[in-house]
Parts: structure tokens; C-alpha cells; sequence
């Protein structure tokens, strides 16, 4: 059976669900392709995606190259394993009676917490659905948080990608501004408060007339004293999108 699953996959994606009979001869000290990715993930994190390669992850366990394709084929299915190894996250508890919306903020939450904990994360393209079994475990745990909704299937898996889409924006934002900060850009060049005396005085009435009390008022660079409804910029955004399913919910006719 395993057999004919695999033959239906990737082969990337039929090692990640362990279907993917693995080298009977190998090395004397045998690898396991967990050794493999974690291997990875660590050069990745300390030192970025680029550089990764299967030479650099086969010297840094003692191996060879050719010893290590064995086990993983190409770099394309190292890449793949290594998101999916770090999709591998905790994911909270549905409390008793919790309301769907504090269900879906946690979700949103979570995902975006992978790209900030691993920033190269987000630079490897996406390819497809997930089809991976952490990845789809992530999913499941967000159809759980919209049990008893009245929404079918399809506006779900939509709901799914609206809330990913913007988990993953809002974690890529973080991550470059995290990342701009460690190179050795100030908070200020970051939010733009180093500049704002500066740019108060280019951005007028005449060329900019929208943008300018915008400027003015201190909100472009946020020193503004108007605060927002809610939290931060991003619980901010979260909330209003959660607004707008509620809506959605809400306009539903009830015997849907």
C-alpha cells in the first residue's frame, strides 16, 4: 500500500509522511533523515537559507555528498523537509466554551510565529497546497477552531487561506525589520522616526495633500498620540478581518 501511495506523491512530500523505504546499506554510522533536516534547519537559522547546501549539511554531520543523496535526493526535498520540520509547532488548547474568533487569533498567532523563529522560513517559494502532515495538522487545527460555524467546507479552507495570507505577511514584515535591526539599522532608521523631521518638511500639502497630515500628525512613523482601537498594527489588522468573517457569519441566512 505504501507502495502505491508513494508512487502518487512528490517524493519530498512521501518522505515527510515516512512512506519512503529508507537505504538498508549505508555509511557505518548510519544517518536518519531526521538527522539530515535537523542538520539543516540549524545552518539555516544561523546563517540563512543560502547556505544550505547538500555539501555543507553532509560536512557538518562527517559524511559525503554522495552519501547523503541516499537519504534525501535532491535539495528541493531537503527544502520541503525543513518546512516541514518547523511547522512541527504547540498548538494551544481549545478552551471550554472559547469563542471562535480568540480560536482563529491564536491559529493566526502561531503561524506567524514560525517565520519569526525561522527567517528563512518565508524565502523558500511556495509551491503548492500544504500536503505535508504537520502542515495539514496546523489546518486541521484551524477547521476545529471553526466547528459549529455556519460555513461549508470550501468557505473554511478560504478562511484558512485569508488568515495564512496574513500570518504570513505580517511574520515576513517582522522578520525584516528583526533582521534590519541585527545588521545594525537603529529602531529609529527602522520606523522612520530618524527621519521624520526631515521628511515633515518634504512631504506638503501641494504634492502629497492626503499623505501630509498623515505626516504631520505623527501616524506614518507611528508617534502619533491617536491610538488605535485595539492593541498594535497587527492586532489591529487581525480584529478587522475577524470583523469581517463575523459579518460574513452574520449575513448568512440561518437555515444554511
Amino acid at each position: 500500500m505504501d507502495r502505491e501511495i508513494e508512487a502518487k506523491l512528490p517524493h519530498g512530500v512521501a518522505l515527510s509522511w515516512g512512506i519512503v523505504k529508507q537505504p538498508q546499506r549505508g555509511p557505518k554510522r548510519e544517518m536518519s533523515i531526521e538527522q539530515i533536516v535537523d542538520a539543516a534547519v540549524s545552518i539555516a537559522d544561523k546563517e540563512g537559507l543560502a547556505a544550505v547546501s547538500m555539501n555543507r549539511v553532509a560536512a557538518s554531520l562527517g559524511f559525503t555528498t554522495m552519501s547523503l543523496y541516499r537519504y534525501i535526493p535532491s535539495k528541493d526535498d531537503l527544502l520541503l523537509l525543513m518546512q516541514e520540520a518547523v511547522s512541527h509547532v504547540d498548538l494551544p488548547e481549545k478552551a471550554e466554551g472559547e469563542h471562535w474568533r480568540e480560536s482563529l487569533r491564536k491559529y493566526v498567532r502561531v503561524a506567524m510565529t514560525v517565520f519569526r523563529e525561522h527567517p528563512w522560513f518565508g524565502d523558500i517559494p511556495i509551491m503548492g497546497v500544504p500536503i505535508t502532515p504537520n502542515n495539514l495538522r496546523m489546518v486541521d487545527w484551524a477547521l476545529g477552531a471553526m466547528e459549529g460555524l455556519c460555513l461549508n467546507n470550501s468557505e473554511k479552507m478560504s478562511v484558512i487561506l485569508l488568515l495564512s495570507s496574513y500570518a504570513r505577511a505580517t511574520g515576513m514584515l517582522v522578520r525584516d525589520m528583526e533582521r534590519a535591526i541585527r545588521a545594525g539599522a537603529s529602531p529609529g532608521a527602522v520606523s522612520g522616526t530618524d527621519y521624520s523631521a526631515a521628511l515633515k518638511q518634504l512631504v506638503t500639502a501641494e504634492r502629497f495633500p492626503h499623505l501630509h497630515p498623515v505626516f504631520m500628525s505623527g501616524a506614518y512613523t507611528g508617534e502619533s498620540d491617536e491610538d488605535l482601537t485595539i492593541g498594535n498594527d497587527f492586532d489591529f489588522g487581525l480584529e478587522r478581518i475577524l470583523d469581517g468573517i463575523e459579518h460574513y457569519l452574520n449575513s448568512k441566512p440561518s437555515d444554511n
